[in-house]
Formats: C-alpha cells, structure tokens, sequence
C-alpha cells in the first residue's frame, strides 16, 4: 500500500455533495486517511465561472498510478461531470498531486501533478493533512512549498468535518 494525496474540486451545483460523493465512491480505490478541510476559493484559469469548493484527501491504495487514475475518471463521469473547455467549470474534479513518493510521467499521466506548486487551493489543503509530507520533486515539505506559494488568491475556510452526514455550509 502506498499513500497518495488527491485534491478535489467542484463549482457546479450541489457542491460539497458531489465533493462527498466522490470520497465515498474512493472506499473502491482505497482507504481514506485523512481529509482537509473544506475551502472556497475563487476559478483558477478562466474566471468567469462560479467559485470553487476544495479539499484534498490522504488515501493508501494497493492500485498502480495509472489504476488509480482510471478509478478517478470512472468516478467523475459516475458523478456526472461534462466534458468542457479547459480550466472551464466542472460538476467534479479530482487529480493525483502525489503518489507516495514516485515520479510518473506517461501519457495522460504527470506525477507529482504539473502545477501543484503554483496552487494555493491545492496546497493549503495538502499541507493540512501533510505539512511535513516531502514532494518528490523538490525535496521540500508541503508548509515550505505553501509559504513560498506564488499565489496569493485568498481561500475562504469554511468547514473542517464536511465528510460528516450532519455537514452543512
């Protein structure tokens, strides 16, 4: 088993509900270790589009990186999300940031994730589970790479137990 760290996403409709779903849907991928809080955060790319929910998640999973990212997509379309234009608006959205401490790049597949570094919304989360966890790639811990974050978007705190049935925004 190997621990890998995913961060989640969605702006469109029921949000945290599909954010919930998804990590329940993740028990056949894995067991889920740790959750982040949840966060609102303004789009990332193109910004005409609703704001953003984000969260990441610690889960140990016996499966390869490219198993796992074909659970994820099988998730996402389960979940019912659209294809759209990049960095467009999503029903759910779900990417590998770390897989333990492997470096990948396949086709359709780059671990670490390509622009984690540059993320606020990807890095507050992860460093809420993993302050201390070590990216492969720069040999940094998650607090380091979040302090020296170039993006400077604010993230909105708004709920530490949101996985829970009683979990309301």
């Amino acid at each position: 088993m190997v621990t890998v760290y995913l961060a989640l996403g969605s702006n469109l409709g029921e949000r945290q509900v599909y954010m919930q779903r998804a990590v329940q849907e993740m028990a056949a991928l894995g067991c889920t270790e740790r959750i982040a809080p949840l966060y609102e955060s303004a789009p990332y790319g193109e910004r005409a589009q609703p704001a953003f929910l984000n969260s990441a998640l610690g889960l140990a999973t016996s499966l390869t990186p490219q198993a796992l990212l074909n659970g994820l997509k099988t998730i996402e379309q389960k979940l019912g999300r659209k294809a759209r234009r990049r960095w467009g608006p999503r029903e759910i959205d779900l990417d590998i940031i770390f897989f333990g401490q492997e470096m990948v790049q396949e086709a359709g597949l780059t671990i670490p994730h390509y622009d984690y570094r540059r993320r606020r919304f990807v890095l507050q989360p992860l460093a809420d589970i993993a302050p201390d966890f070590i990216a492969p790639d720069t040999r940094l811990p998650l607090w380091r790479l979040l302090a020296d974050c170039p993006d400077t978007t604010p993230l909105k705190p708004l709920q530490n137990n949101w996985m829970t049935d009683d979990a309301q925004l």
